[in-house]
């Protein structure tokens, strides 16, 4: 970077200045809060956060120096909780990704099920489908229940990646089939009181800070 380009010194002072500001008016809204998801609190992090990252980039800029100290990114937390106090039901919405690592294995235990059962729905899409990976993913998944499948993927030829959970307050259950058509399309995360993620990127930040858990819980 040019000289010409670079921040000034009191414009890197002024950012250190902010953070002070940021700082203290965060302590106040904690130290005011009026509960667990008081939003005065949630907007002084946010407001906290911004001002450090401004900081930060500046300090960089100017003296080829950062900050010992690292905030999320807002858009990395949940908003305040907005649901009701005493959810009356709760919907759970879980996602898990797997990689096909290793095909043959999958083909082998979906060909195992249709020969248990040849008669059965794992007899007919096997072969229907040539045998072939998706046929296989039916079967398999078809027979087991997802959690299941989450503690033997090995077995199945899976490879985990990023997988979450969400527990997202509701007032009343819907109707019967309501939501089976698109039941990921109405996710207020305003009404999430919990959720938990799992990721190899938490793995990768946990080895460095010497914590061996990798998972992530945003709101308990």
């Amino acid at each position: 970077m040019s000289d010409a380009a670079q921040p000034t010194a009191a414009e890197v002072r002024a950012a250190a200045d902010a953070v002070k500001t940021a700082l203290d008016r965060h302590l106040q809204a904690v130290e005011r809060r009026t509960g667990d998801d008081d939003p005065a609190v949630h907007d002084a992090f946010n407001a906290l956060a911004a001002a450090a990252e401004v900081y930060d980039e500046l300090l960089y800029d100017r003296y080829d120096e950062v900050t010992p100290f690292e905030i999320p990114a807002a858009e990395d937390s949940l908003p305040p909780y907005a649901g009701p106090e005493e959810p009356h039901a709760v919907s759970v919405l879980i996602r898990r990704d797997y990689a096909v690592a290793e095909p043959a294995r999958l083909l082998a235990q979906a060909q195992r099920l249709a020969d248990l059962d040849p008669d059965g729905r794992a007899g007919d899409a096997l072969p229907a489908a040539g045998a072939g990976v998706h046929a296989a993913l039916g079967v398999v998944f078809g027979e087991y229940e997802a959690d299941e499948i989450a503690s033997r993927h090995l077995e199945f030829g899976l490879e985990e990646g990023d997988s979450t959970l969400w527990v997202s307050a509701v007032d009343e259950l819907p109707d019967p089939g309501e939501w089976l058509g698109a039941p990921f399309d109405e996710v207020d995360p305003a009404l999430v009181v919990c959720r938990f993620d799992v990721s190899s990127v938490f793995d990768e930040e946990d080895e460095l800070d010497g914590d061996p858990e990798g998972a992530a819980p945003e709101r308990s």
